[in-house]
């Protein structure tokens, strides 16, 4: 029926029609040009000159105190045959209880059975969780801030000199802290660090390192703990750095055996500035990339991570405004 009548009104004012299909250019114009407060994406000149449109999510950070840290000091020196030597640094005393050969995926299972399950807070909760899938145990107790290293080999009549080709069924060494004394679980947020670490053996003479740590919490949740990227004024590599056609080839070797991480290899920082205006402190993490490279006050000009070119879904800072005023107070 409006069809027809349209038809008739064309029929007898072609300028009617004329005028009809002129309101609906200017009302799909004006739709457009967001004259009814609808926002339309527009390019930005550059983020320098004009503050993003777009904001960024920022992540809602709960401070944790961790009471665990595990370092390698000596990496260059460790082998399945030799063994490997570890330097704890915990706020409490501690257990540290190494296992030699750990299965892969009862390792995984029993990260899932802290979740849904049982939560592992001592040795023994992990090895009931594992199925006792490992070929070699041994403990140390670690009194607090001891930062005295601890020797962990495998026995000799264990006969033992590489873990298998790849994709390999056992990790070379899984190290756990736990908390020594009861009362400090119910203190701490963080009850357990389960570290992942790869030991060079016949079939892999890669250098050791920590590959994956994953910190176990009271309420059930746990998370691995990852690597931040600072940024670095200076891209010369100095001497105490591996060559990079090496770092490439064992980071190859490592992804073929199943044991390399989502991390590049990355510089270690040499300054804390903010990578655009070189003055501010570095404050934000953008999140996927895991860059700490911008300031307060260059964050909100950035969708995309200025040094890789990353798209940032979230970031946080690593402290907050009254934070770094109390510790600028401090310094003056």
């Amino acid at each position: 029926m409006a069809a027809v009548f349209l038809v008739t009104l064309y029929e007898y004012s072609p300028l009617f029609y004329i005028a009809l299909v002129s309101v609906c250019f200017l009302v799909t114009s004006a739709l457009v040009l967001g004259w009814f407060g609808l926002g339309v994406p527009v390019i930005l000149r550059n983020s320098e000159e004009t503050e993003s449109s777009t904001r960024v999510l920022k992540k809602r950070m709960r401070q944790v105190k961790n009471p665990f840290g595990l370092e390698i000091p000596n990496p260059a020196a460790a082998s399945v045959t030799r063994g490997v030597t570890l330097t704890p640094d915990c706020l409490e005393d501690c257990v540290l209880t190494c296992y030699w050969g750990c299965n892969v995926q009862k390792l995984h299972e029993a990260l899932q059975k802290h979740v849904y399950c049982f939560r592992i807070k001592t040795p023994q909760a992990l090895e009931d969780a594992l199925y006792n899938e490992y070929l070699y145990k041994q403990q140390h107790f670690i009194k607090k801030n001891d930062k005295a290293e601890k020797y962990c080999q495998l026995p000799e009549d264990a006969q033992v000199v590489d873990f298998g080709p790849v994709p390999r069924a056992r990790y070379p060494l899984v190290a756990l802290l736990t908390l020594a004394d009861e009362e400090d679980r119910e203190i701490y947020d963080i009850i357990a660090m389960v570290a992942v670490i790869h030991v060079p053996d016949e079939s892999y003479r890669l250098s050791c390192r920590i590959l994956y740590q994953y910190l176990l919490l009271a309420q059930g949740q746990y998370h691995d703990l990852k690597q931040l990227f600072m940024s670095a004024n200076s891209p010369a590599p100095s001497c105490s750095d591996p060559f990079p056609a090496e770092s490439s080839t064992d980071r190859g070797l490592l992804e073929k055996a199943g044991l390399a991480g989502d991390e590049p290899e990355l510089q270690e920082e040499n300054s804390k500035d903010c990578v655009v205006c070189q003055n501010g402190p570095v404050n934000w993490v953008l999140l996927p990339c895991r860059h700490t490279c911008l300031c307060d006050g260059c964050i909100k000009y950035f969708q995309q991570c200025p040094m890789c070119r990353q798209f940032v879904q979230e970031s946080f800072p690593l402290c907050s405004k009254k934070e770094q005023d109390e510790d600028e107070s401090t310094r003056v």
